[in-house]
């Protein structure tokens, strides 16, 4: 396997939209998620939408939110 400065050497030639592509590329490979984590998440927000339904979980509005961490 390649060094990163060798690969960085190479990456450096290529034309902006490739290098674009590159790097897009090395993001979204950094961007996977844990399916476990993922299956956790989506039981706590149905979990948290069961209860705001069932009224036991109050709704604030986004711009609520928003004044609460505007400085």
């Amino acid at each position: 396997m390649e060094s990163v400065e060798e690969l960085a050497k190479k990456a450096i030639v290529l034309d902006a939209k490739e290098r674009i592509r590159l790097v897009e590329a090395i993001l979204y490979s950094l961007d996977k998620t844990d399916p476990e984590i993922e299956k956790s998440w989506i039981a706590e927000s149905e979990a948290r939408h069961k209860a705001y339904k069932r009224g036991e979980l109050q709704a604030e509005g986004w711009d609520e939110i928003k004044k609460r961490y505007e400085r």
